[in-house]
This record gives structure tokens, sequence and C-alpha cells, in this order.
């Protein structure tokens, strides 16, 4: 029942926002009691703490999966964007921003966890991108993987980017174009080219 109220609330808070959604909601779509509800969380406040927990641990457990591997580098990325997406696909209310500004207790430690998560994965894409001569050997490493952090969360403000002319996948879509077209070699370009192209195909059939 615990892990099933996790699903229903991330469901419901990432479609509608962690302020807009009560404890009735999800009891209304899980068609239960609010009490069986609180006799798991006390308050929305712990609710919302486990949620955000249940969320960044499966993220994180999908993405080391899809490290472990060792795919070709920029295959690896899309690979990566493309679970984001399956996992957030409901993400319609700035998830992050809200629990910035009215969870400011449980945002910051989520940022320096999502923080620790991207910098390994991304440091180790980085790495082997260079090693198999996909990514210039010269890019400095430690800054180009913070800056991407830094634009995975610049993407999601929906102030700088309105939903009606961004819509979710195209802003990962341009991100993760121009993350690798500035660290890319002529191999990994033309790889990437061949990605896009494929992808592409695919879409139309």
């Amino acid at each position: 029942m615990k892990e099933d109220i996790l699903k229903n609330a991330a469901d419901l808070f990432l479609r509608l926002g962690f302020k807009s959604v009560t404890m009735d909601d999800i009891a209304q779509q899980m068609a239960i009691s609010k009490k069986t509800i609180y006799a798991h969380f006390s308050t929305k406040t712990k609710l919302v703490k486990a949620t955000v927990e249940y969320l960044i641990k499966e993220i994180e457990q999908g993405i080391s999966l899809l490290s472990a591997k060792k795919l070709n580098p920029i295959v690896e990325s899309y690979e990566m964007k493309k679970y984001a997406m399956q996992m957030l696909k409901n993400e319609k209310s700035s998830p992050q921003f809200q629990l910035k500004k009215y969870y400011p207790e449980i945002y910051y430690p989520l940022r320096d966890k999502q923080f620790e998560i991207v910098q390994r994965i991304v440091i180790d894409n980085l790495e082997r991108g260079i090693t198999t001569g996909h990514y210039k050997g010269d890019i400095p490493i430690s800054f180009v993987s913070r800056i991407y952090f830094v634009g995975m969360l610049g993407i999601k403000d929906k102030n700088l980017f309105p939903e009606d002319e961004y819509s979710n996948a195209k802003l990962m879509d341009y991100f993760l174009r121009y993350h690798l077209n500035s660290i890319c070699t002529e191999k990994g370009l033309n790889t990437l080219d061949e990605l896009i192209k494929s992808n592409k195909q695919k879409n139309e059939i």
C-alpha cells in the first residue's frame, strides 16, 4: 500500500504540482480513504519528501543500469534522455521550482543528490567518449559536467521556456544536441547525425 501511495502521489505531483495536490486528491485517485494515507504519512510534507526520495531512487537505479551497459557514449546519452522522459512523462507543473518555493527543506537536499548522480554519470560518459574518440580530448570534464547539470535545471524554468513554445520533449532534445555538438569530434558528430536520422525515421514509421 505504501508504494502504491507513492506511485500515485508521484503521478499527481508531477502533473498538477506539489502545492496544488491534496491528500484528498490522492485518496480519490486511489479510491481509498484519506485515513489510509495518513496511516503511512502523518503529514503532506512527509509524503512529499518520501515521494521525491522514491522518484530519485527509481531514476538512479534505471540510469545506473543503462550506464553499466557501456554503450556508445552518444547512444547512451540519448538512452538516458529517453529514460528520464519516460519517468517524468507527466511532468507539467515545474515540480522542482514548486519544491524550491514551498518545500525548500526538501528541495536543497534533493538538488545535492541530483548533482551527485549527474556528476557520476556524466563524468563517466565524458571520459569514455574521449577514450573512444567521440568527444574532444581537451574538454574540461569537471566544468562540462557542471554546466550540463546547470542546464538541466535551467530548462525546467517555465518563465524562461514557456510551455506553449517549448514542450519538455523539445527542450530535452535541443539541450542534448547543444551539449553534444559542443564536445563531439568529427567521429562523434557523424555518429550523432546517424542517430538523429535513425530516430527521425522511426518516428515517421
